[in-house]
């Protein structure tokens, strides 16, 4: 049984203001990032974590897509760091889970394809992430903003959700990080500390996370291109 548990507990201290209740086509973000996962049949169960505060809220969410998906969505309240989050999310999937996927509830846009492809990944690897390239050039600033030296770009990866493991790996690596108090910004930290390998799976450009205003305008023009 493969199930997803879609992270939604930030606060948006970037963004200034709510940006998963930010509205594009007609839907919030939450919606369109629970949709998109939803929408692939990939999933028995959806995971959905919030904070404790917008629990009313999300459950208006979660009827609308049960509702014109069919997909379970069941809610879990989150807390202040993510990986608090994805613990609550973990000990709130059915038992019967044996692989899991974690996506941001911000990455409205991902595509159903690459979701298919990074599941069937984990199926065969136990362990797979989207991400894509790094093609800018990176440069390292000192406090002031001056440049002190180039960054290699070679073999570096940018990061996406969702995320795949296996249900036990994932608990493992978890449960490992939380004792040492490591602060998890994704899954595949978790289990790069435990020494897991993990595999990259190459996105289709687009899936972009909502961090600042400006990723809103762009989100709603690739909705409508």
């Amino acid at each position: 049984m493969t199930s997803a548990i879609v992270v939604a507990a930030g606060t948006s201290r970037r963004m200034g203001f709510d940006k998963l209740a930010a509205v594009l086509a007609g839907r919030t973000v939450l919606e369109h990032s629970v949709r998109a996962l939803a929408a692939t049949g990939e999933f028995a169960e959806i995971i959905l974590v919030t904070s404790p505060a917008r629990r009313d809220e999300a459950q208006a969410w979660i009827d609308a897509v049960r509702r014109e998906t069919g997909v379970p969505v069941r809610w879990a309240g989150g807390g202040a760091e993510r990986q608090d989050s994805v613990a609550a999310g973990l000990a709130a999937l059915d038992p019967a889970a044996t692989l899991v996927a974690v996506h941001d509830g911000a990455r409205p846009l991902v595509r159903a394809d690459d979701v298919r492809r990074v599941v069937a990944e984990a199926r065969t690897s136990g362990a797979a992430s989207l991400a894509h390239p790094v093609v800018d050039t990176l440069k390292r600033a000192d406090g002031n903003g001056q440049v002190t030296g180039s960054v290699d770009r070679t073999d570096l990866w940018a990061m996406e959700t969702p995320q795949v493991f296996a249900v036990d790996v994932l608990r493992d690596a978890y449960a490992a990080a939380l004792a040492r108090g490591q602060s998890l910004t994704d899954e595949v930290s978790a289990l790069e500390a435990a020494g897991q390998p993990v595999t990259l799976v190459p996105s289709t450009p687009g899936n972009l996370k909502i961090t600042h205003p400006g990723d809103l305008v762009m989100a709603g023009l690739l909705m409508r291109g």
